[in-house]
C-alpha cells in the first residue's frame, strides 16, 4: 500500500477552476466515504482550503488509485475528467510524502511560510479520522507532517513576518485606502477562523472598529465579543445588515466560505452612491467567491480577491529562509521513508524466525522419536544448542535487511530474503496485520491529539 496525491491549488488552477472543485466542510464525509466504496482505496483525507483542494489516500495500485480519486472529485466538480486533469498534479509514494511534509512546513501556500496551513491540515486529518477514513499509514503520516511544520515554523524564521493571505489582502487593501488601515472601519463577512485572523490582523493594525456580519448570529456574536475583549470595539448581526453597515465602512472583508455569492454588486452599488468618492476596498477570501466580481468594476471601489492575489504572489519566497526549510523537509522526508521502508521488512524477519523456531521444533520432535529416553537435561541442552546456533546464523542476515531496507531499493531485499528462505508471500503480511492493531494503539499513546 502506497500514498498517492492528487491536487489543484494555486500554482496548478485558476480560481475559477478552484471554485468548481472546492469541497465544503458538509461534503468532505460525503466524498471520503465514496472514495473508500472505490477498488483502490482503503485510507482517505482531504484537505481543502481557500487555494487548494488535495487528497492524501493509501492506494494497492497507481492507475487504480489516481482514477477513483480523480473520479470522485470530477463527479463532485461537474467537471469532465479530461477538462480536470489539465489542472491536476499527482504525486505518489516518496513524492507524496514529501509534497505533504512542503505543503505542512507553508512551502506550497500562496504565501510561503503562512503558517495556516498547520490549522487546516489539522482540521482535515480530523475530518478523515471522525469520517472513519484513516487507518494506520494515514495517521502516522499525517501526525509526522504536523511535526514537521511546527519544526520548520519553529528553526527556519520561515514565517517571522507572520504572512498570511489574510495579512496580504489587507495589505493590498490599506494601499487602497491610502496606505494606511489605522483609524479605519470594516464589515467582516463570515464569522469563521478567516474571519477571526482578519479581526485580529484589524486589530494589529489599528482599526477604529469592526462590524461582523453571519448566517447565524451566534457565532457573529461570539467573535464580536473576543475581538472587544482584545481591544477592537466590535458588533454584530446577521447577512441582511449589510447594505445598513456598509455606507459607513472603509473597508469589506468576506471569508463565508458559502457556496454562491453573498455580496451583490447593486448592493455595493447603493452603498458607493453616498460615500462622495471615499474609497470603499473589498476583499474576498471565499473560494467559492464570496463577491460578485463586477464590484469590482464600481467607481471608487478596489476589489482584492484570490485570483488578484494569486498573481500578485505567484513569485514570491524569502530566500535563506526557504531554503533552509526546503532543505529541512528533505531531510524529514528522507527520514521517514528510510523509517518506513526498514518497517516493511521487519514483518519478513519475523516470518523468517518463526520459521526457524518451527523447524527447530520439528526437529527435536523427531529426536524424541529416534531417542526416547534421552535424559530431559541432556535433550534440554541440546534444544538450547541447537537455538542459539541457529540465532547467530540468522543475526546478521537480519540486522543487515533491516539497513539495506532504509536505502531506495529498501523492498528488494525483503523479496530476496523470502526467496531465499522460501517463506510464503502471504506469512509477512499475516504477520503485519496481527501487530497492526497494537501498533496504532501505541502510536495514539504516544502522539499528540491531531
Amino acid at each position: 500500500m502506497t500514498v498517492l496525491v492528487v491536487g489543484l491549488s494555486h500554482r496548478s488552477a485558476p480560481v475559477e477552476v478552484l471554485e468548481r472543485a472546492a469541497v465544503g466542510a458538509p461534503d468532505v464525509p460525503k466524498l471520503l466515504d465514496e472514495m473508500l466504496r472505490a477498488e483502490h482505496v482503503s485510507e482517505a483525507m482531504l484537505l481543502s482550503t481557500c487555494n487548494r483542494i488535495e487528497v492524501y489516500a493509501v492506494v494497492d495500485a497507481f492507475h487504480g488509485g489516481l482514477a477513483d480519486v480523480s473520479s470522485t472529485l470530477s463527479r463532485h466538480s461537474g467537471m469532465p475528467l479530461a477538462e480536470l486533469t489539465e489542472h491536476v498534479y499527482v504525486h505518489y509514494a516518496g513524492s507524496a510524502v514529501q509534497h505533504l511534509f512542503a505543503v505542512a512546513a507553508g512551502l506550497d501556500s500562496m504565501v510561503v511560510g503562512e503558517a495556516q496551513i498547520l490549522g487546516q491540515l489539522r482540521a482535515a486529518y480530523a475530518a478523515a479520522d471522525e469520517a472513519g477514513t484513516v487507518g494506520r499509514a494515514m495517521h502516522e503520516l499525517a501526525q509526522h507532517a504536523l511535526r514537521v511544520g511546527k519544526r520548520v515554523h519553529a528553526s527556519t524564521g520561515i514565517d517571522t513576518a507572520g504572512a498570511s493571505v489574510v495579512s496580504e489582502a489587507l495589505a493590498d487593501a490599506a494601499t487602497a485606502l491610502g496606505g494606511d488601515l489605522a483609524g479605519r472601519r470594516a464589515v467582516l463577512v463570515g464569522a469563521g477562523a478567516m474571519g477571526g485572523l482578519a479581526a485580529a490582523h484589524l486589530r494589529r493594525a489599528g482599526a477604529a472598529g469592526i462590524v461582523v456580519l453571519n448566517r447565524t448570529a451566534d457565532r457573529a456574536a461570539r467573535l464580536a465579543a473576543t475581538s472587544t475583549e482584545n481591544g477592537l470595539p466590535a458588533g454584530a448581526g446577521t447577512l441582511d445588515r449589510l447594505a445598513a453597515e456598509l455606507p459607513g465602512a472603509d473597508l469589506l472583508v468576506a471569508c463565508t466560505g458559502a457556496i454562491g455569492t453573498v455580496v451583490d454588486r447593486d448592493v455595493v452599488a447603493e452603498a458607493v452612491r453616498g460615500r462622495d468618492g471615499r474609497p470603499l476596498a473589498v476583499c474576498d477570501l471565499g473560494l467559492p467567491r464570496d463577491v460578485d466580481p463586477a464590484v469590482g468594476t464600481l467607481p471608487g471601489v478596489t476589489l482584492v480577491d484570490l485570483a488578484a492575489l494569486q498573481r500578485r504572489l505567484a513569485t514570491g519566497e524569502r530566500g535563506a529562509a526557504v531554503a533552509a526549510a526546503q532543505e529541512l523537509v528533505a531531510e524529514e522526508s528522507q527520514a521517514y521513508l528510510a523509517a518506513q521502508r526498514s518497517a516493511e521488512v521487519t514483518p519478513t524477519v519475523t516470518a523468517l524466525r518463526r520459521r526457524a523456531s518451527e523447524v527447530i521444533d520439528a526437529e527435536l520432535l523427531r529426536l524424541d522419536g529416534r531417542l526416547p529416553g534421552l535424559d530431559d537435561r541432556v535433550r534440554g541442552e541440546f534444544g538450547a544448542t541447537v537455538r542459539r546456533v541457529v540465532d547467530k546464523l540468522l543475526h546478521a542476515p537480519t540486522v543487515q535487511v533491516k539497513r539495506l531496507a532504509e536505502g531506495p531499493d529498501g523492498s528488494t531485499y525483503a523479496e530476496a530474503l523470502r526467496a531465499l528462505f522460501e517463506l510464503d508471500p502471504q506469512t509477512p503480511a499475516a504477520v503485519a496485520v496481527q501487530r497492526s492493531g497494537d501498533v496504532l494503539a501505541a502510536l495514539e499513546a504516544r502522539e499528540e491529539a491531531p
